[in-house]
């Protein structure tokens, strides 16, 4: 697996706006470059924060009908802003996405200006391998190969890298064994465990 750096597969052309941009200026923007979100910055090229279209949607939603529409972006943008530096590995640029639930990383240098911006697509792109692939090899090589339980005995999903183990209580263990070996795997993402809880012990009361 080629473990690129963010700084090879990154943007480093990238439409930004200014926090006092107008929210209805911002959409324009999205709409014309095809794109979802974009970086604001101040007057050092320091990323403020991100905004996005749902961001806009939001505002748009709260807005009085008959309100101005100029709402300006640091008013609904969110901050502060998820980044990431050049050298770091897109492995762990995914699982950082993946981690707080963001579509765009901002890509800062040593003194946190933007340099550029990377997406879940272009970390997608080089990263993840074929959701099959790795179902199979959790279900082969660790659930099976490492922990030695029968076929059937951990389910096993696999959707955009994130893997969900499922399976009874009693099984609580080997299933997080099977979870913590699942993330050294290339392209995982994200993990989920679905073992119901243990239930509480009844306490005997004295006869």
């Amino acid at each position: 697996m080629n473990h690129s750096t963010i700084g090879e597969v990154m943007t480093d052309d990238v439409v930004t706006v200014s926090e006092t941009t107008p929210a209805a200026d911002v959409a324009r923007l999205l709409d014309r470059h095809g794109i979802s979100g974009l970086p604001v910055i101040d007057r050092d090229d320091k990323v403020l924060g991100v905004v996005s279209a749902s961001d806009l949607v939001r505002e748009r939603a709260a807005r009085r009908p008959d309100g101005p529409g100029e709402t300006p972006v640091r008013e609904v943008m969110s901050a502060p802003a998820v980044t990431v530096h050049p050298e770091q590995r897109v492995p762990d640029a995914a699982r950082l996405m993946e981690r707080r639930g963001v579509e765009r990383l901002p890509v800062v240098d040593e003194e946190d200006r933007l340099i550029g911006i990377v997406t879940r697509r272009d970390l997608l792109r080089v990263f993840l391998r074929g959701d099959d692939e790795i179902r199979r090899q959790v279900s082969e090589e660790i659930v099976a190969g490492e922990l030695g339980l029968p076929p059937g005995a951990v389910g096993v999903s696999v959707r955009d890298g994130v893997v969900t183990l499922a399976g009874d209580a009693e099984l609580r263990g080997a299933i997080a064994r099977a979870g913590f070996a699942a993330w050294r795997l290339d392209g995982v993402v994200g993990v989920v465990n679905l073992v119901p809880p243990v239930p509480p012990q009844e306490v005997a009361r004295p006869g």
